[in-house]
C-alpha cells in the first residue's frame, strides 16, 4: 500500500484508518526565535565538539590511523539517526523531539525511558564538557595552579546563566561558537595540507605517508584497538541529534531541517575523517596523547608562536559549546516530560524569556556533581563520565531508530504519511542501526576495565527506570485522563 493512500481509500482496503495527529502539551509557549542560519550552525556545531577536539588524541595514542575509519563508520550511522530524526520532525516538528515521537509511537513508557536516557546522556556529557573546559584552561600558565574543579564549577556557572537568558541568545551563542569552531579547523587543515604538500618537518619528521608507514601502518596497534575506541567515537557524533529538538522553535522546518541534515554527512566526511587522516600524516601517533587536544598537540610542535594558545581557545570554545547544547536540549525534553506527568513538575516552568528554567537547572545540578567528580579524580573524571555518556547517547539513538520504525510501519499501515522527505532503505537502515548500537554496547564491554563496568551498570539503568516509572505512572494516567475530559 503507499505511503500516500488517501483516508478513504484505506478504509475500503479494510486497513486501519488514519490516526488523530499527536499533539504534544509541551510544545506549547515556545518563542519561533530560531532562523534558518542558527539551525544549520547548530548543526554544525552537534557534528564538531569535545569527542573531536579533546578525545581525539587519546584515541589516536590508543588506535593509531586507523582512527580515521573508525570515525567514518560510526558517522555514517550517526547520519542514519539524523536523518531518522529528520523524517519524524517534518511529519511532526516537536521541542519535545523524539521524547514526544516515542509517546506517540510507544506510549508513555517509551517517552519516559526515552527522555530519562537522554537525560543520563546530557548530565554525563555536561560533566565531561567542564571537564574537558578544565583541562584547556591549564593549558595557560595564569590557570596552572588554579584546582580543576574550581575551573570546573566556574564554566558551568557562565554558560548557566547564559542559557537561561532566552533561545534567541542560545541561537545566536551557538551560531557563533559553531562559527569559531569550523574557521579553526578550516584553518588547521589548510595548513596541514600545506604542510603535507611542501613535505615541510614538524618536530622533525617529514608529514606524508610515511609518518603512517614508518610507524606501524594504518593498524600499529592491530585492529582490536580500532575496535574498542569506536564506544568513544559515537560520544564524538552525540549532539547530531540537537537540530531535531531544535526544530520546535523555528518558524519553517520544513524549509531548514532538510538542508541542515544532509549537510550533516559532508561535514562529517571532511572534518572529523578529514582532520583525523591529517592529524595521523603530520605527527606519528605516539605524539598524542589524551592529556591534551590532538590540534594542541601540532601547533605546539610546529613552532609557530601563539598558535597553540589560539588552538586552545578554540577547543575550550568547543567545550562551552557543547555545554550549552546540552543545557538547551535537556531544557525542553524535560519540559515535555514534565507536562505528561513523567519529569518532576518544577522542570515544566518557564521564564519571562520562553525558556524553560526548571529543567536546564535540574541538568546544571547534575553537573555540579560533576565538579565533585573533578576535586576527587581529577585525572579519570573525563573517561568515567564520557563511558556513561556513551550509554545514555547508545538509549537515544536506539530510541530515535525505534521510533523511525514504528512509524515506518504506520506509514504502511496507512495510518500516517511519511514526508517527502524520508530515511532511505527503510525498514532495514533502522535494523542495522540497530545492530550496530548494540555491537558498541558490546564492544565497551569486551574492552574491559571502564567500560565493562559501565556496561554491567545496565540492569542498575533499568531497574531504575522500571522504579522511576512506577513512581510516576499515577500522575501521568491522570493528566491524560484530564486532557481527554478537557
Amino acid at each position: 500500500m503507499s505511503d500516500r493512500t488517501t483516508a478513504a481509500e484505506t478504509l475500503a482496503a479494510g486497513a486501519p484508518a488514519k490516526s488523530t495527529p499527536h499533539v504534544d502539551a509541551g510544545d506549547a509557549g515556545y518563542s519561533k526565535d530560531l532562523k534558518s542560519r542558527h539551525i544549520n550552525m547548530i548543526a554544525i556545531g552537534g557534528a564538531i565538539g569535545t569527542g573531536l577536539f579533546l578525545g581525539a588524541g587519546g584515541r589516536m595514542a590508543s588506535a593509531g590511523p586507523s582512527l580515521a575509519i573508525a570515525y567514518a563508520v560510526c558517522g555514517v550511522f550517526a547520519f542514519f539517526v539524523v536523518r531518522a530524526l529528520g523524517e519524524l520532525v517534518l511529519y511532526r516538528p516537536s521541542s519535545g523531539a523524539f521524547v514526544s515521537y516515542a509517546r506517540e509511537f510507544m506510549g508513555e513508557k517509551g517517552a519516559f525511558a526515552a527522555g530519562w536516557l537522554y537525560f543520563l546522556n546530557w548530565s554525563t556529557t555536561a560533566v565531561a564538557d567542564i571537564t574537558a573546559a578544565a583541562t584547556y584552561a591549564h593549558f595557560w600558565a595564569m590557570f596552572s595552579s588554579v584546582p580543576q574543579w574550581v575551573l570546573a564549577l566556574i564554566a558551568l556557572a557562565v554558560v548557566l546563566a547564559a542559557n537561561l537568558i532566552s533561545v534567541k541568545y542560545f541561537g545566536e551563542m551557538e551560531f557563533w561558537f559553531a562559527i569559531i569552531k569550523v574557521a579553526a579547523l578550516v584553518a588547521f587543515m589548510l595548513v596541514g595540507v600545506f604542510l603535507v604538500v611542501t613535505q615541510h618537518p614538524v618536530d622533525g619528521h617529514t608529514p606524508g605517508f610515511s609518518t603512517v608507514t614508518d610507524n606501524g601502518g594504518i593498524f600499529p596497534t592491530g585492529m582490536l584497538p580500532m575496535l574498542l575506541v569506536i564506544q568513544g567515537v559515537v560520544f564524538a557524533y552525540a549532539s547530531v541529534e540537537l537540530c531535531g529538538v531544535a526544530a520546535g522553535e523555528t518558524e519553517s522546518p520544513e524549509k531548514i531541517m532538510p538542508k541542515a541534515i544532509n549537510s550533516i554527512m559532508w561535514r562529517v566526511g571532511l572534518f572529523y575523517v578529514g582532520s583525523v587522516v591529517l592529524l595521523a600524516l603530520l605527527l606519528p601517533y605516539t605524539a598524542y596523547s589524551g592529556d591534551q587536544s590532538p590540534f594542541v598537540t601540532v601547533t605546539e610542535k610546529l613552532g609557530v608562536p601563539g598558535t597553540a594558545h589560539v588552538m586552545n581557545l578554540v577547543v575550550l570554545t568547543a567545550a562551552l559549546s557543547s555545554l550549552n547544547s546540552g543545557l538547551y536540549s535537556t531544557g525542553r525534553i524535560l519540559r515535555s516530560m514534565a507536562l505528561s506527568g513523567s519529569a518532576p513538575k518544577f522542570t515544566g516552568r518557564m521564564n519571562k524569556g520562553q525558556v524553560p528554567y526548571g529543567g536546564i537547572l535540574l541538568t546544571a545540578g547534575f553537573g555540579v556533581l560533576g565538579v565533585a567528580l573533578n576535586y576527587k579524580v581529577p585525572d579519570e573524571a573525563f573517561e568515567i563520565v564520557l563511558n556513561l555518556a556513551s550509554i545514555g547517547i547508545l538509549g537515544t539513538w536506539g530510541m530515535i531508530m525505534l521510533c523511525s520504525l514504528l512509524f515506518w510501519h504506520r506509514a504502511q499501515d496507512g495510518r500516517v504519511t511519511r514526508p517527502s522527505y524520508r530515511l532511505p532503505w527503510a525498514p532495514y537502515t533502522q535494523i542495522v542501526t540497530l545492530f550496530f548500537l548494540a555491537g558498541v554496547a558490546f564492544l565497551m564491554w569486551w574492552g574491559g576495565g571502564v567500560g565493562r563496568t559501565t556496561v554491567m551498570l545496565l540492569p542498575l539503568i533499568a531497574a531504575a527506570l522500571v522504579g522511576g516509572w512506577f513512581v510516576v505512572r499515577g500522575r501521568v494516567r491522570a493528566i491524560a485522563a484530564e486532557r481527554q475530559d478537557a
